[in-house]
């Protein structure tokens, strides 16, 4: 039975909270409301499916937020001058950069990872502050708002990109020598290193794929807004870490699912969506979102303390 509720628990609790919502709330139950739902959840389901990566090997990656928002930058400064093949190229290469930065500190010189993506987070932020006096970036392409907002036939684009990255992160994860070494590196390190896995190089990929992935997040962002905002996706590391937690992926590392972190996504998406329609502030739900973190953590670790 304990292993069931393990295994499904969190798809009993998505299941019942929609069909409570869909009952009792007659706006919730609205198409496009549903279909909003989907896109606004979209970034923190790309983003945090590398961030469950980050988390299975017993890391942490604060940095994701301002990631997404260089990328975001980047994309901008580059597409209102050169188009938008290159402000994307130029958007990924910049995420990229500040993850293989994150890898090599942690790997290489041996910082730890909360220290490591606190101070990257902290910088990138400051650069894009100074670099563009903390204004925005106008004048994109219309076109590309398209990568926010369209659709493919009556789904948002977002949301497809953001299914295709899930399955595609759950495969590597569960079914390649890659995902193996993340596991075990997650489960123990120094047993890992001794089996002759490159432990080095493993963190410094996880650490880079999971900036690639808030890169591609603040990229999406950015075609939401058509507007580069230095000050864009504040918050969404804690959302992308909450998703992975609520998945059921231990901070302390060794196991996990991208797929059980979708849900996460969806049910923190859920909550998000049923207090904006109950009209409940919006300060309440960073709060909601500490909240749900902690009752999290405190489940996983009762639970490990009666196995």
């Amino acid at each position: 039975m304990k292993s069931f509720v393990r295994s499904y628990g969190m798809v009993i609790i998505l299941v019942v909270m929609f069909a409570l919502l869909y009952a009792t709330v007659p706006t919730f139950r609205n198409p496009q409301n549903l279909l909003n739902l989907l896109q606004q959840n979209s970034v923190n389901a790309i983003i945090a499916s590398g961030v469950t990566f980050v988390l299975i090997t017993g890391g942490i990656d604060l940095s994701v937020g301002s990631t997404a928002a260089l990328a975001g930058m980047a994309g901008a400064a580059v597409m209102v001058r050169h188009g938008i093949l290159l402000g994307v190229l130029a958007g990924l290469a910049a995420a990229t950069a500040a993850g293989l930065l994150n890898g090599l500190l942690i790997s290489r010189a041996g910082i730890v990872p909360f220290v490591t993506t606190l101070g990257v987070q902290t910088l990138t932020r400051g650069i894009l502050y100074i670099a563009t006096n903390a204004t925005p970036i106008y004048g994109l392409p219309f076109e590309y708002m398209r990568v926010g907002l369209g659709n493919i036939g009556p789904f948002p684009i977002a949301t497809s990109l953001a299914v295709v990255i899930a399955v595609v992160m759950q495969v590597l994860l569960k079914h390649t020598p890659y995902g193996q070494y993340v596991l075990a590196l997650g489960g123990n390190e120094d047993a890992t290193r001794l089996s002759g896995i490159d432990v080095k190089r493993t963190k410094t990929v996880v650490y880079t794929v999971t900036a690639l992935l808030a890169g591609v997040g603040g990229l999406i962002l950015l075609g939401q807004t058509n507007t580069g905002q230095p000050q864009a996706a504040v918050g969404y590391e804690l959302n992308a870490i909450a998703a992975v937690v609520v998945g059921g992926t231990p901070l302390s590392g060794g196991q996990g699912s991208v797929l059980n972190t979708i849900i996460g996504v969806l049910v923190l998406g859920l909550i998000s969506n049923a207090l904006n329609l109950m009209n409940v502030s919006p300060y309440w739900q960073p709060a909601v979102t500490g909240l749900i973190i902690l009752l999290a953590v405190g489940l996983d670790t009762a639970t490990k303390g009666h196995r």
